[in-house]
């Protein structure tokens, strides 16, 4: 049997719990402030999760981050309507696809090795991809919440394969409000589960591990005699550790020798890739097809200055180096809000963020542990920066960020101001040599507006990530940037900016690029965010290419 969760269907494009969380808050501080939700559009960056979670903390009407209730009483507040949450799922799992671990697991379940798929998830990714592999839609059987006789019946006849819905109706609301009819029939169902236990084994993907009813199952089941005759495996993702009740669980069972134990991996779909390589003779006719339907991309070639090679320069530079891992803390310090308040009030020099992982942080041992001690430090580890998080606006790819900024701030003495989804930089000492170059550009670079003696401007750049071509890029912007803008004073800054970069066309902004490159690629050199000796830093390096847009195939 296989038991799947949330992180099972990421590969398909359904955003987890975590990520429509954060979409929630940000829905609520938008309604109910009444601003633009261009004001906290870009949810990597912390500083807008942290006014984010600070105005959720103020409120004292949500459950608290992090908590078992967070995701449905935050889904209620959002939409009060039962029918508009139903809506807002059904968005979610519109256009999404099986991915290839569906499509493998389907085709072990036609082949007979899996029999039963156990799912907390409330899209319809298994059941698609049976259709497709066993060309049908007849062959599974699909229990949901309020078919409960149906999967004793199932599991009383054998009726194979069949998908077992775990309180997938829970899925829109709290579980307070609702009713005492679906409760028991979800525990019905895994009562029927823990029976099940007793004469299969039961791989674990995609799940954390954070509701306790099916915790409690799962360890009610090890407990049955002759249980998991097949082993109990628990696939896991990155270096950190699994949460402490799937510690418990599989500590009870080895205690009770049954076969099994945490397994790392790297995604679902590699992981069923490997399963499927290592059985013969299997048909694997739609897996064949959807690898050869994929659309296969590959970087384009580096260009040359060679005449007869029309190339369109973009902002992007491709770091070449970025750091693979981090500090990871567990404790119970809450929410983001909480973290960034701790950090600046310690005064030590630690750069950290929340994730659904726990506190991630770049800085000195005794730095990091001295900060988030008082809350009660449960694990101290190091945390894998996975890729596969940069890809999109994550925690992980929002405290790079923050990172780069320090590093590139203290590498060439700038100042650094953080705002919504972009970090601005300027020269500290307009009078160093290095800011020769771009006067030379520019003119001036910097001064104070004589009509409004507390409007100070600088000649600098907005900095973001962003991902391409299977690779991190920090994308730079030539602006002018503002200290001390007011509703009084901000059309006059709008129309300074204006007045300084209208005539800047193709050949100026290229100068402008190329000035801004060269600095931040250093001849090649690391910048550190930190500068420390001990604990874990953040290293990066740049590549002096940028990204580039050219025709091909005389298009």
């Amino acid at each position: 049997m296989w038991l799947l969760g949330a992180g099972t269907s990421a590969a398909a494009g359904i955003p987890t719990a975590w990520d429509m969380i954060w979409e929630f808050k940000q829905q609520l501080y938008v309604s109910q402030k009444r601003v633009s939700p261009k004001t906290v559009g870009d949810l990597s960056n912390p500083s807008i999760r942290m006014r984010l979670q600070s105005y959720i903390d103020e409120s004292g009407k949500y459950a608290a981050a992090d908590s078992p209730e967070e995701y449905a009483d935050l889904f209620e507040a959002a939409y009060p309507s039962e029918a508009d949450r139903r809506t807002y799922i059904d968005g979610k799992l519109s256009g999404a696809k099986p991915s290839y671990g569906h499509l493998a697991l389907a085709t072990l379940m036609k082949a007979q090795f899996t029999k039963v798929v156990w799912t907390t998830n409330f899209d319809a990714l298994v059941a698609d991809a049976c259709a497709k592999v066993y060309d049908s839609t007849g062959n599974l059987t699909s229990v949901s919440l309020d078919a409960t006789d149906l999967a004793q019946q199932v599991i009383g006849t054998e009726r194979w394969p069949a998908e077992i819905k775990l309180h997938g109706d829970f899925r829109s609301r709290r579980l307070k409000n609702t009713s005492d009819e679906l409760r028991e029939q979800d525990a019905r169902l895994r009562k029927a589960m823990i029976d099940l236990c007793s004469r299969s084994g039961l791989v674990v993907a995609g799940y954390s591990g954070r509701d306790d009813s099916i915790m409690k199952s799962l360890s009610d089941a090890v407990g049955v005699p002759d249980a998991f005759p097949n082993g109990l495996f628990w696939l896991h993702r990155g270096d950190s550790n699994p949460l402490p009740s799937v510690i418990s669980l599989l500590k009870e069972a080895k205690e009770a020798k049954i076969d099994g134990g945490l397994v790392r991996i790297e995604s679902f779909d590699e992981t069923l890739r490997d399963v499927i390589r290592l059985i013969r003779n299997l048909d694997t006719g739609e897996l064949d097809t959807f690898a050869e339907g994929r659309r296969i991309w590959t970087p384009a070639i580096v260009g040359t200055a060679q005449k007869g090679f029309p190339v369109i320069r973009l902002n992007g530079i491709r770091l070449a180096q970025i750091p693979t891992a981090c500090r990871r803390v567990e404790c119970a310090i809450g929410g983001s809000s909480d973290v960034s308040r701790a950090v600046a009030e310690s005064g030590l020099d630690v750069i950290a963020t929340r994730t659904q992982a726990g506190v991630l942080a770049f800085g000195s041992d005794s730095d990091v542990t001295g900060i988030f001690a008082p809350y009660g430090i449960k694990a101290f580890d190091l945390h894998s920066i996975e890729t596969r998080r940069l890809r999109y606006d994550s925690g992980e790819r929002g405290l790079l960020r923050e990172a780069l900024s320090r590093a590139i701030a203290t590498r060439h003495d700038m100042l650094l101001l953080r705002k919504r989804g972009k970090d601005l930089l300027m020269p500290r000492d307009i009078t160093s040599a290095q800011w020769a170059p771009l006067r030379k550009l520019v003119g001036q670079i910097a001064g104070t507006m004589s009509r409004h003696p507390g409007l100070k401007w600088w000649e600098g750049i907005a900095i973001r990530l962003d991902w391409a071509s299977d690779h991190l890029w920090l994308l730079t912007e030539p602006r002018t940037v503002f200290e001390g803008v007011t509703d009084e004073n901000r059309a006059l800054s709008t129309d300074f900016a204006r007045e300084r970069t209208v005539r800047r066309y193709n050949r100026q902004l290229n100068d402008l690029v190329a000035f801004w490159t060269d600095l931040l690629f250093d001849g090649g050199n690391e910048v550190r965010a930190l500068g420390i000796g001990n604990g874990i830093d953040a290293a990066f390096k740049l590549d002096k290419t940028n990204s580039f847009s050219r025709r091909v195939g005389g298009v």
